[in-house]
């Protein structure tokens, strides 16, 4: 149940606008504080804000996340010092000071691992994860960007499934023994007692996995702090499955996507007899490092959120529509942004300019087009969405600019077979963001 993410340039109008950012930062704009990037709009609440939405565009600039080596002496020490456990991967904070170690035991199931912290020369500093607690999804284990916390998603370690078939069942059946396979089932949280002082590990001595854990049945996001102390839930809702997070660039929550256990049931089983394999799904929402949690939104995406540079706000998709969120102050609020006419026709002269390469007459087409202007909707007859093979939903959004969102359509299918999974008609767009002028500038 990993998750992978795909980053991918930039455009003359995209250079120009960083020009005029620094341009306003010079002539005293807002300045980035607490490491985050300051905008003229980061005060706007999301329904204020307009947009020019622009076609195929480039691929945005954004950094790339290429797979982390393992810290060899981390490895060293597994190997010499811990034979009965394979280490999966390691994790470098930002600031280089400390290394998330991912691992199992021999006994451990394929899909629950463990966490230790190390010193990034090998040594053993603390360990993360209790003996109670599996963790899940490691592709989602991150650091803050500030390096001061790390963040991670587990649930209660379960037993290892025993060979004998549920009543009823075929011979060679075997029942799950995973909570949320069961539609009734509700797990009580487990906690592990807390040892006397007197068993707590000595300084020098190798350490011991903590106790005293809050752990659940259904996937929760824990953190821990960057010496791998103070580990707690800040969700902490049973029956949900939180499966995917994303840090704010201040560091202060995450944006995170869950579902019942009920529902991940089903999709997975509706994917399953088809042969394909399940994106999951979730329904937004912003959980504070101090537990607080927020839902932005009931209607379930696949789109991963992603927050804006200033960390005012939050972004997904749902099909052909954008979405933005207020997640600080008081009063926040939202703005939809319906893009489906756009997308039509945008898509109809994309297919245009297809057919025509195709017919050799358009052999001295520039390999990078300028953006396609967007259509006046008032004189233009919507075409068919049937008949347009590049009409598809929206699978990708960044916001790697105050003011540009980026997002990506495409048609996806996964197989469980993965040499049968398709990625087709991949096309980048944009929205540049401004301000709803004010009731004294209307004057």
């Amino acid at each position: 149940m990993g998750f992978s993410n795909s980053r991918v340039l930039k455009t003359k109008p995209f250079a120009a606008l960083v020009a005029l950012s620094a341009i306003f930062a010079a002539c005293g704009g807002p300045a980035a504080k607490n490491g985050t990037i300051a905008s003229p709009i980061a005060d706007l609440p999301a329904v204020r804000l307009n947009y020019r939405y622009e076609a195929d565009v480039p691929a945005p600039q954004l950094p790339v996340s290429a797979a982390e080596e393992k810290n060899a002496a981390v490895q060293a020490d597994f190997d010499q010092n811990r034979p009965g456990e394979s280490l999966d991967r390691t994790i470098t904070s930002p600031d280089k000071k400390h290394v998330l170690a991912v691992y199992r035991a021999a006994a451990d199931q394929a899909s629950e691992y463990r966490l230790d912290i190390y010193a990034p020369d090998g040594k053993l500093e603390r360990k993360i994860s209790s003996d109670s607690m599996a963790v899940h999804f490691p592709d989602a284990i991150s650091w803050a960007p500030n390096s001061a916390k790390a963040a991670f998603v587990a649930m209660t370690r379960r037993a290892a499934p025993t060979p004998s078939p549920s009543p009823g069942a075929s011979p060679g059946t075997v029942k799950s023994t995973h909570p949320e396979a069961s539609p009734t089932a509700s797990p009580e949280p487990t906690v592990e007692a807390t040892p006397p002082p007197e068993t707590q590990p000595v300084a020098g001595t190798t350490p011991e996995a903590p106790k005293g854990i809050l752990t659940f049945g259904t996937e929760q996001i824990y953190v821990c702090e960057a010496d791998g102390t103070g580990v707690k839930p800040i969700t902490q809702t049973e029956g949900l499955i939180y499966f995917y997070y994303d840090w704010a660039p201040d560091s202060s929550m995450v944006a995170a996507l869950a579902i019942t256990s009920r529902e991940w049931e089903y999709f997975d089983g509706l994917a399953a007899m088809k042969g394909e394999s399940w994106t999951p799904v979730g329904r937004l929402r912003v959980v504070e490092t101090n537990g607080r949690e927020r839902r932005l939104d009931d209607n379930l995406t696949a789109v991963r959120p992603v927050f804006s540079p200033d960390s005012t706000k939050v972004v997904t998709a749902f099909d052909t529509q954008i979405r933005i969120y207020d997640v600080v102050g008081t009063t926040p609020t939202q703005s939809a942004i319906p893009l489906r006419n756009q997308l039509l026709l945008s898509s109809q002269a994309f297919d245009r300019e297809q057919q025509l390469k195709l017919k050799g007459q358009d052999a001295n087409a520039n390999a990078n087009p300028a953006p396609t202007p967007t259509p006046d909707l008032s004189t233009t007859t919507l075409p068919d969405p049937k008949i347009l093979v590049s009409f598809n939903p929206i699978v990708q959004v960044e916001w790697p600019q105050p003011e540009l969102i980026y997002f990506r359509t495409a048609f996806i299918k996964r197989m469980q077979n993965d040499a049968d999974s398709v990625t087709s008609f991949a096309r980048w767009h944009r929205l540049i963001l401004s301000g709803q002028p004010t009731a004294a500038q209307q004057k």
